[in-house]
């Protein structure tokens, strides 16, 4: 791919272009990069490249003249190629990815022409330019900028220039969708944690996870884009029903914490309780079906201080019981066993408000969880729940918890006592 810039401050371009990625793929040659001096093509004494407008009105035009001069230098010393000659300007097309992938694909001569003062005469884009292009509804003094912008986004579409072509299939626009969030380390800054699911080595997962932050996001950025797509992929479908899903929730617009709940806070948690094993019941899972858990058991684990109340802003949004104390039926596990020689901490009861359920505040309930464990001065938690509950076993294995095996636990007669049990060890 060669690119000629024709320019009135051909330095200053040249010293962007041949910078950083760009300019190593200049300096090997997969790309060539040239920025032409206008002013050296003109046939004024004084070395003008510009007039005032016939007509009147502020500031002046650039000349054909110098313009013309230039191009056909250009063009005789490139030689015979697939040519654009594009002219930079605030009436042009708006310039995206498809359009930079057209140029890529249909041309491997780009010459880009940058105005400058109050423009150029008409008659020299009339003669000599293919296309207009501009970068948006606004308008700049030269079309340096432009032509930079469009130079480097070409330019990163051949091959070779970045290493590997996922370096920019995955980004924003290049299939309609902006591009998934980036995280590095550390993974906990200034209380923000990466994504549990980014630090599981699951890639598969992590795949399903950013192509679902694609669509989450370009939603929510840009609906103009989001209301353009036209999927083909069922998986693509499928994420698109469960952000459509998450949409009806109640979005998080307040502050999210957690604290050791009180006697008051009791009322609120047993509405959340009775929502639960409401929704259970309507899925046909045997978990808290027979009563449990009670007000009894809350009060016990309030008692203890290892109740938690999770909180949107000052509203109740979800509760767990995080305990010390070792459970008895854990030490009966079967098909499996649990990581041996750590003290563990136990996450008994959690739920949160039905109008919350299947959303951000879940994933935010396993990091409070986390960070309760680390504050008791232990890295092991361990949990169970019943085969049949997916959203808690869903919820388990996005947070990282391992499945270790089978457990009974004690249930009124009637009622499936079999759950499985899983585990977290927590990074030092």
């Amino acid at each position: 791919m060669r690119i000629d810039i024709l320019t009135l401050f051909p330095d200053t371009v040249h010293a962007v272009l041949h910078e950083s990625i760009i300019g190593r793929a200049a300096a090997k040659g997969i790309v060539e990069i040239n920025c032409v001096q206008i002013r050296d093509y003109t046939d004024n004494k004084q070395n003008q490249v510009d007039d005032y407008p016939y007509g009147g009105g502020y500031g002046c035009v650039m000349m054909a003249q110098p313009l013309k001069s230039c191009l056909d230098a250009v063009i005789a010393q490139a030689g015979e190629h697939r040519r654009r000659v594009i002219y930079l300007s605030p009436q042009g097309q708006p310039y995206n990815q498809e359009t930079a992938k057209r140029l890529k694909r249909d041309y491997d001569h780009l010459v880009l022409v940058c105005g400058h003062y109050e423009g150029v005469d008409e008659r020299f884009i009339e003669a000599c330019v293919d296309e207009e292009i501009s970068l948006g509804d606004f308008v700049l003094t030269g079309g340096e900028i432009a032509a930079m912008a469009v130079a480097d986004s070409v330019c990163r579409l051949v091959p070779g220039v970045l290493s590997d072509e996922q370096c920019y299939i995955g980004e924003s626009h290049w299939d309609g969708l902006l591009e998934y969030p980036q995280y590095t380390r550390p993974e906990l800054w200034e209380g923000r944690a990466v994504p549990e699911v980014l630090l599981q080595g699951d890639h598969e997962k992590v795949a399903r996870w950013r192509r679902k932050q694609q669509f989450k996001r370009t939603r929510a950025k840009r609906p103009d884009l989001y209301a353009k797509l036209e999927l083909t992929e069922d998986s693509d479908r499928a994420l698109l029903a469960e952000l459509e899903k998450e949409a009806a929730r109640t979005p998080l617009t307040e502050p999210l914490s957690y604290r050791p709940a009180t006697e008051a806070d009791l009322p609120a948690i047993m509405e959340i309780v009775a929502q639960a094993q409401e929704s259970l019941r309507r899925h046909k899972v045997d978990q808290w079906q027979d009563g449990y858990p009670r007000e009894e058991n809350l009060r016990f684990d309030l008692g203890r201080g290892e109740l938690f109340v999770l909180l949107h802003g000052a509203e109740i949004a979800g509760f767990f019981t995080l305990s010390t104390r070792e459970e008895p039926t854990y030490a009966g596990i079967t098909d499996g066993k649990w990581t041996e020689g750590l003290a563990c901490c136990v996450l008994h009861r959690a739920a949160v408000a039905q109008k919350y359920r299947g959303g951000e505040l879940s994933a935010f309930l396993m990091k409070c969880v986390e960070e309760q464990a680390r504050l008791y001065g232990l890295r092991c938690i361990r949990t169970d729940t019943h085969k049949k509950n997916k959203p808690m076993l869903n919820l388990l294995r996005e947070s990282g918890y391992r499945y270790r095996g089978n457990i009974t636990v004690k249930v009124n007669d009637g009622h499936d006592p079999a759950r499985q049990g899983y585990e977290k060890i927590l990074k030092k």
